[in-house]
């Protein structure tokens, strides 16, 4: 489902950097450990089309994702890849039904079911209504999750989205992307400082030298 190798990255004035090879199927997880610096959000970044490698390939379902470009890769990645921001990436001026009613707006898809589906699952469905700024931070990462997840995605990335949750948020956190990604038979990637999430996922890398 998720193929990356012999990715190269180079950022001006810093050396270049070498992301390890990856190759996961359906249903599987990934912890990338790494410290503040370390090149994890990078990694993520080229995971998610969000930025184009020197070199190499990624490839989400058999499709080469930097063959595509323009809106052709918008496109893909909105229905194919579902990113968890380490700061919940929800537009303060809409409602927490509308941001994830434009998640599916991006994808080109019409199947509004699905979002109160994804409400229901992640326990924030009598918030469909409110206005994000009335959300508590938890509920604001669970809206975030939802809004990666609505399009049922083949791959879900999230960016250290435990770094500001205390213990028992954390896990909660942990366990709806682990859960969502087993029904969606989705790649679950997770990159993180937060020594907490190794009791959770085993399959893990460490990037940028030892925590």
């Amino acid at each position: 489902m998720l193929i990356c190798k012999s990715i190269r990255f180079k950022y001006d004035n810093l050396p270049e950097f070498i992301i390890p090879d990856i190759s996961l199927k359906g249903g599987e997880e990934l912890l990338i450990l790494g410290r503040s610096g370390s090149g994890k959000t990078t990694i993520l970044n080229i995971l998610g089309g969000l930025l184009k490698p020197l070199g190499g390939e990624v490839l989400i379902n058999g499709t080469s994702l930097y063959a595509l470009t323009g809106n052709v890769l918008d496109k893909f990645r909105g229905k194919n890849i579902g990113i968890v921001f380490q700061k919940p990436h929800i537009i303060s001026a809409l409602s927490v039904v509308e941001n994830l009613r434009l998640a599916h707006f991006f994808a080109g898809s019409d199947n509004l079911k699905l979002v109160d589906t994804y409400l229901a699952e992640l326990g924030i469905t009598d918030k469909k209504n409110a206005s994000v700024h009335t959300l508590s931070e938890g509920e604001a990462q669970r809206v975030s999750i939802a809004r990666a997840l609505v399009n049922g995605p083949k791959v879900i990335l999230a960016d250290e989205p435990t770094a500001s949750l205390d213990d028992e948020n954390a896990q909660t956190v942990i366990q709806l992307l682990q859960s969502q990604a087993k029904k969606l038979n989705a790649v679950l990637v997770i990159v993180t400082h937060d020594q907490r999430v190794k009791a959770h996922i085993s399959n893990r890398i460490t990037v940028g030298g030892p925590l």
